[in-house]
């Protein structure tokens, strides 16, 4: 298999819902991301990292990072968030406005 190359993908930043940008490989060598839209109420549902480490950007809104022994991280526009590996977590909109972010999660063992 051939190396990832550089690349740009543009972000529509007014998307709803999820969309897709990095998928790994041959994108990426473990890297795989998504822009997030989340309407308030409404969350991703739980799930792990697995063996992966996750960073959220966050753009807009107001949300937790719900973390599974309970601990709930605030999340607003222009933070970022850190999930370790191996740790079940969910994101819930608790704004009233729509919550927008990155995720980035790339293999860390």
């Amino acid at each position: 298999m051939e190396p990832p190359t550089a690349k740009t993908i543009v972000l529509d930043l007014a998307a709803e819902g999820y969309l897709h940008l990095l998928g790994g490989p041959p994108d990426t060598v473990t890297m795989r991301s998504g822009l997030v839209v989340l309407d308030p109420g409404r969350s991703v549902g739980a799930h792990s990292t697995e063996s992966n480490e996750e960073v959220l950007v966050v753009f807009e809104g107001v949300g937790e990072l719900i973390i599974s022994d309970g601990a709930a991280l605030n999340l607003k526009g222009g933070m970022i968030a850190y999930c370790p590996p191996r740790t079940e977590h969910d994101v819930l909109n608790v704004g009233k406005g729509p919550l927008r972010y990155l995720y980035l999660v790339a293999k860390a063992e």
